[in-house]
């Protein structure tokens, strides 16, 4: 299991980092990436440390660690430059918070995300199919997501990207110990979305890219 999607202190996450790792590894996961909140006020406080942190825990641990930031309830009209600045910083990915239905996002946030330099675009809820031509397009992965409420598009993305044939990651988004997944957990999400065990299994081959 691959979870591209989770968070720390340096945000609202309950872990630090290094903690945060070692439970992924203790679940059997193989790889995780630590996304935390961030926009220009916090880009250059967080991402140097995750890539510190990421840098060392490599060297020691068994888990791959990789360093990224998922921009967060930014304007539209800021993710470019916000995506640019996390890129200069060194974060491998980066993941936009799309518009969940369960939270305020500005409208035309997943758009303005799949015009930039992203990677994933985390729980865009009821995206629409022009959206995910886009994401297809460019190779930009959309998440179906393990988070409460985040969860509840999963249908509707998994349906669509089968329509189109944008390419999907399964991801935690992981904020407390408990929200951890593993393998078997993620595979009963992804079928509970009306995808497959092969569904999956190309998910996990998507995700194996960044390790």
């Amino acid at each position: 299991m691959i979870d591209l999607h989770t968070h720390s202190i340096f945000s609202d996450g309950a872990l630090i980092p290094s903690e945060l790792v070692r439970r992924a590894e203790f679940a059997g996961l193989k790889g995780i990436a630590i996304t935390d909140h961030g926009d220009l006020s916090n880009l250059d406080l967080i991402i140097p440390r995750i890539v510190a942190i990421a840098e060392e825990l490599n060297r020691v641990v068994k888990i791959k660690v990789i360093p990224g930031i998922e921009i967060t309830h930014v304007h539209p009209s800021l993710i470019a430059n916000n995506v640019r600045k996390a890129r200069s910083l060194g974060a491998k990915i980066i993941i936009v918070h799309g518009e969940t239905i369960v939270e305020p996002v500005a409208a035309g946030t997943n758009k303005a995300a799949l015009e930039a330099d992203i990677d994933i675009l985390a729980h865009p809820g009821m995206i629409s199919e022009e959206e995910v031509l886009k994401a297809k397009e460019k190779g930009i992965f959309l998440e179906i997501s393990a988070r409460k409420g985040h969860s509840l598009t999963n249908g509707h993305v998994a349906k669509l990207a089968g329509k189109i044939g944008a390419k999907l990651v399964i991801n935690s988004d992981t904020h407390d110990p408990g929200d951890l997944i593993n393998k078997s957990m993620a595979l009963r999400i992804v079928c509970g979305a009306g995808l497959t065990e092969n569904d999956f299994e190309i998910m996990q081959q998507n995700a194996s890219k960044f390790l």
